[in-house]
């Protein structure tokens, strides 16, 4: 995978002020006010700052956070995990492999009934939805 490098500058020019809040300043959005929260759409979720695939719509689970949630990422290589001290306790943030962007967090043992024990909670806001080949078609009226 290449990796995506581009200047704050750059990465200013090409996300909107709330994109790169999240994406580049380690934000979050507000619960609750995600695109993507209670989708059920079929598809592959990507980074919305340089398109790498992240995660699947088959793993994404209600976890009634506020959050989209999901139970693995689509392959483990699409993330990076660091250790986040930034407040006063211990998480573990989530970021793009491809191009750096936070994405959001993952805990562990809360209790989800999903295969990993892990629910990924992933800011609506760093992610597109590329939907399926069938969900594709049905919105294009064909």
């Amino acid at each position: 995978m290449d990796k995506v490098q581009r200047t704050e500058a750059q990465w200013r020019g090409r996300l909107t002020p709330d994109e790169y809040r999240v994406l580049r300043e380690a934000g979050t959005e507000a619960p609750w006010t995600g695109e993507y929260t209670n989708s059920s759409d079929e598809g592959v979720y990507r980074c919305r700052a340089c398109g790498a695939e992240l995660f699947r719509s088959a793993e994404k689970f209600e976890s009634h956070c506020g959050w989209p949630s999901f139970y693995q990422p689509s392959d483990d290589d699409a993330v990076v995990l660091i250790e986040d001290r930034s407040l006063g306790t211990v998480r573990t943030e989530v970021r793009c492999a491809r191009c750096d962007s936070h994405l959001g967090h993952v805990f562990e043992g809360e209790g989800y009934p999903v295969p990993t024990g892990q629910r990924w909670c992933i800011n609506s806001i760093s992610l597109t939805l590329e939907p399926a080949a069938g969900e594709r078609s049905a919105a294009a009226g064909g």
